[in-house]
């Protein structure tokens, strides 16, 4: 489960960057960064356990 804490931490800082320094990606990195908030709100919800 670190993983996907450590996915959604990488992508909310570059989001952040991509914002700061007006660089953007596209809206590959928005849909990633939901993604990655989706999986870990779905662990959260349903407490399982990974790995």
């Amino acid at each position: 489960m670190i993983v996907i804490y450590t996915i959604a931490l990488v992508l909310l800082v570059l989001w952040v960057l991509g914002l700061v320094t007006s660089f953007t990606a596209g809206g590959l990195l928005h849909i990633l960064l939901v993604a990655a908030v989706v999986m870990v709100v779905y662990q959260l919800v349903t407490g399982r356990s990974v790995g």
